[in-house]
């Protein structure tokens, strides 16, 4: 699978408020131009997690223009077509997808949720800190693949056993 521009990945959440916006920031930094990441919910929220922001901004990622957002913006024409699209939470996985145009790669790689985490802010911050180091390996063996040499089922094959991985 090769293209002459920019992958671009949509990573889905229901609520689109922490996994998906996490995962968003950090394949836009990691990616370094040759990934365009996109997040959006089911259901989303409306707002971001405070905390994920608080960690990208910790972090040195930029967190400036992230917003929880519907994946029907995705699904309409105009809209950026998806090389790849990732559910990263076990309930967005389950759910009726749009039918995404171009018929992306899609595979899950599910998340336990940070924005559950009950306890103080330092815990709420490490679960947030744990999500983020398993989105952050999994998309580096991602963006290491050797995109042009695979077809289609191989690299399916290769973004299942990524999302097996426990991060």
């Amino acid at each position: 699978m090769s293209t002459d521009r920019p992958y671009n990945v949509l990573f889905l959440c229901t609520g689109n408020s922490a996994r998906s916006i996490l995962a968003e920031a950090f394949l836009n930094a990691e990616g370094r131009g040759r990934f365009r990441a996109f997040s959006a919910g089911s259901f989303p929220k409306g707002t971001v997690n405070p905390h994920a922001i608080a960690l990208l901004k910790q972090i040195g990622l930029p967190a400036d223009g992230l917003r929880s957002k519907s994946w029907d913006e995705f699904a309409v024409v105009g809209a950026p077509q998806m090389d790849f699209v990732f559910t990263v939470c076990d309930q967005a996985a389950g759910e009726a997808c749009p039918i995404w145009p171009g018929q992306p790669v899609t595979a899950h790689w599910g998340i336990p949720d940070p924005a559950a985490v009950e306890g103080s802010d330092a815990e709420k911050m490490q679960a947030f800190r744990e999500a983020l180091r398993m989105l952050g390996n999994r998309i580096r063996v991602f963006t290491g693949l050797p995109f042009g040499k695979l077809d289609r089922i191989k690299l399916k094959a290769h973004l299942d056993d990524i999302g097996r991985t426990d991060g």
